[in-house]
């Protein structure tokens, strides 16, 4: 039952490094990335990233970009739609670029350079979602923004990911069969189809449905089970689980049970899973090379900081946004977070990161996660100045 102390653990100094962060001015977030890194086996060594964690960790990030689904207005991301592709489009090409320099600059091999870029070309918005909630600007037009091109930036990374892998992936992966690329892309097109009749149909029968069904918060239930289902056929054809999750939120948002199902759904996120998520993210770090390959651990931090940053505030502006819009947006796609780790995982498993630099490319995702919170509220802070 160690489980149950770890967790009493997790819960109470996550509770605790909130409140701290939030009296001294900076993102709550932080202060719970922070609990992770010192908790973990880089300082005490007290948690551990073992199967319970992960498990836990998975269910709060899918329920946190639920809620952002939930949360969000169906009406500004279509209109915003077409700023999101442009954010998302220069936000990959920036970094995949640039970052594959970097890697050929530190003696990387041709395919690992490459992968390296695939690696940071990845976004994770689950960090950004909750400062901009904090900040209450997920409903702005600079929060549409993000969060449309991070579902596509999800997909482009997905799609070059399973290009790379199928092709340069060791036969050490070969143990199960894989879908071959465009079986694999045929499948997530029908995916997307799929979500235009659950937003339309299904998901509004299945939830009156589930108010004739006699156990306590029947509603509840079955909003959780569109959710997780939705993540998890995600995750069958290859996407990431959030996305599911995002547009499961986006489904049950447009039916008359939004506010009842937002009201529920946040208290079980927020007091067990989602907490326990940002933990998890702290605990995958480590200061093993860090002397070693502290010039490239810098360089990267820059690199993977500076080319999504510019890169989607370039996108932006392309759509016509203005300076301090894109100062936003590029600040809140700088986070790397889960999907960069679970990239780069792949990528380890598959030989296409050498595992002497392994460690190093861990730390410089975790950094981006960090710096990310303080760049986004910075950049609203400026936008809210000029505005007066």
């Amino acid at each position: 039952m160690a489980y149950l102390g770890i967790l009493s653990l997790i819960l109470l100094s996550t509770a605790l490094a909130g409140h701290f962060s939030r009296r001294i001015g900076i993102p709550a977030v932080i202060g719970q990335l922070l609990v992770g890194i010192v908790l973990g086996p880089a300082v005490l060594g007290w948690v551990q990233g073992d199967t319970f964690v992960h498990m836990f960790s998975e269910i709060g990030v899918i329920i946190l970009m639920f809620i952002a689904g939930l949360e969000s207005n169906l009406e500004l991301l279509k209109k915003y739609i077409k700023p999101a592709f442009s954010v998302a489009i220069t936000g990959v090409i920036l970094p995949l670029c640039l970052i594959f320099l970097t890697g050929k600059l530190f003696d990387f091999h041709m395919h690992e350079a490459i992968f390296l870029g695939v690696v940071f070309s990845a976004t994770s918005v689950s960090i950004s979602v909750e400062v901009l909630k904090e900040l209450g600007y997920l409903e702005s037009k600079e929060g549409m923004t993000i969060l449309g091109a991070a579902v596509i930036d999800d997909i482009l990374a997905v799609i070059i990911l399973s290009t790379f892998v199928s092709l340069f992936g060791s036969a050490a992966t070969s143990s199960e069969p894989k879908m071959s690329f465009l079986m694999t892309l045929l499948l997530q097109v029908l995916y997307f189809v799929g979500i235009y009749f659950v937003v339309k149909w299904i998901a509004p029968y299945l939830m009156s449905l589930s108010e004739k069904i006699f156990v306590p918060s029947a509603v509840i239930l079955m909003s959780l089970v569109i959710g997780l289902g939705m993540a998890y056929i995600a995750e069958l054809v290859g996407l990431s689980g959030v996305v599911g999750a995002f547009f499961a939120g986006i489904a049950i948002g447009q039916t008359p049970y939004k506010t009842s199902v937002d009201h529920s759904i946040e208290p079980i996120g927020y007091a067990v899973f989602i907490p326990v998520f940002f933990v998890s993210i702290g605990l995958n770090m480590t200061f093993d090379g860090l002397g070693k390959d502290l010039l490239f651990i810098i360089a990267l931090t820059v690199v993977a900081v500076l080319t999504k940053w510019l890169g989607c505030g370039i996108g932006a502006k392309v759509a016509g946004m203005d300076y301090n819009s894109g100062d936003i947006i590029g600040a809140g796609m700088v986070s790397r977070g889960e999907m960069a780790l679970i990239i780069a995982q792949l990528g380890y498993e598959s030989k296409l990161l050498s595992a002497d630099y392994y460690s190093s490319i861990i730390l410089v995702i975790i950094l981006t996660t960090l710096i990310a919170p303080f760049m986004l509220k910075a950049a609203v802070k400026r936008k809210k100045k000029a505005a007066k």
